[in-house]
C-alpha cells in the first residue's frame, strides 16, 4: 500500500507575515531666515548627532539671504558676476560639499535640508534624489501646479522652467545633508547672476509666476513637510 502523506501541521513561515515597522519620526524645524554659513554649521552638527543616534531624522526648513553656492562639480565661469558686483547686490559666495553645479538661494525660497539616516533600506543615492523630486511634485500638486521631472536633469520643473533645485550630500554612513530649494515668490532676476545648475538653455520659475499670485509661505512649508514625510514613510513631529 502506498504511504499516505499528511499535511505538515507546523506553521508555514509565510502564515504569519511580519508586521510592518512603524514609521520613523521626522522632526521638522522651521528656522526662518538663516545665513548660509550658520546653516552649514548646523547641518554638520546634526549629521554627527544623527550618526551617533542622539537625534531622530530632521527636516530643516528655512530661507537664506542672497547667496551663490558652488557644488563639487561647479564651474567658476557659471558665476556671471565678479566680486564687486556681488558685493553691491549683497550676494555671498560659498563652496559647499554638496553635489551639483552653481545655485542661487535667496528670500522667497523654501530651502529644505533633510538630515536622514537612509539605512537600512534606502541606501541608494539615485532613489534618494528621485524621492525628493517626488515629494516636491506632490507638494506642488496640492497648490494646483503640475510639476514634473525632466529626463536626464535633476530638479523639479514646470514645462521647461525649473521651479526647484536639488543638490545633496550623503556621507559614507548614509546620513544625508544639503537638499532642495523651492522657488515660492523668489525675485527671479537674481538668477541672472549665474548659469543655474550649469544649464544655459532652460529657464527658472516660481510658484508666484505659475499661479499669478504669491501663495502663503507657511502653507507651502506645511505641505512640503507632509509630502516629504509621506514619500519617505516618516511620522511628522515638530521641533
Amino acid at each position: 500500500m502506498p504511504h499516505a502523506s499528511w499535511p505538515d501541521s507546523r506553521p508555514s513561515s509565510t502564515a504569519f507575515p511580519k508586521t510592518p515597522e512603524p514609521p520613523r519620526t521626522l522632526h521638522v524645524q522651521r528656522l526662518g531666515t538663516v545665513p548660509y554659513a550658520a546653516a552649514l554649521e548646523l547641518q554638520q552638527q546634526l549629521v554627527a548627532r544623527r550618526r551617533a543616534g542622539e537625534v531622530a531624522d530632521q527636516l530643516l526648513l528655512l530661507q537664506h539671504p542672497h547667496v551663490i553656492t558652488l557644488g563639487t562639480s561647479a564651474r567658476r565661469e557659471h558665476v556671471l558676476l565678479d566680486a564687486e558686483q556681488r558685493r553691491l547686490l549683497g550676494i555671498e559666495l560659498f563652496d559647499t560639499g554638496r553635489g551639483g553645479d552653481v545655485t542661487y538661494h535667496g528670500p522667497g525660497q523654501l530651502v529644505g535640508y533633510p538630515i536622514l539616516d537612509l539605512k537600512p533600506d534606502r541606501c541608494d543615492l539615485h532613489r534618494y534624489v528621485r524621492d525628493i523630486e517626488e515629494a516636491l511634485i506632490q507638494a506642488l500638486a496640492g497648490f494646483g501646479i503640475a510639476a514634473n521631472r525632466n529626463p536626464g536633469l535633476t530638479g523639479v520643473w514646470v514645462g521647461a522652467d525649473k521651479i526647484a533645485a536639488i543638490g545633496v550630500r550623503v556621507s559614507s554612513s548614509w546620513i544625508t545633508s544639503h537638499g532642495f530649494a523651492l522657488n515660492i515668490d523668489t525675485d527671479l532676476r537674481f538668477f541672472a547672476a549665474i548659469v543655474p545648475c550649469g544649464i544655459r538653455e532652460r529657464g527658472v520659475t516660481s510658484m508666484t509666476r505659475v499661479l499669478g499670485a504669491a501663495p502663503d509661505r507657511d502653507a507651502v512649508a506645511a505641505q512640503v513637510a507632509r509630502s516629504f514625510a509621506a514619500v519617505f514613510n516618516r511620522s511628522l513631529a515638530a521641533g
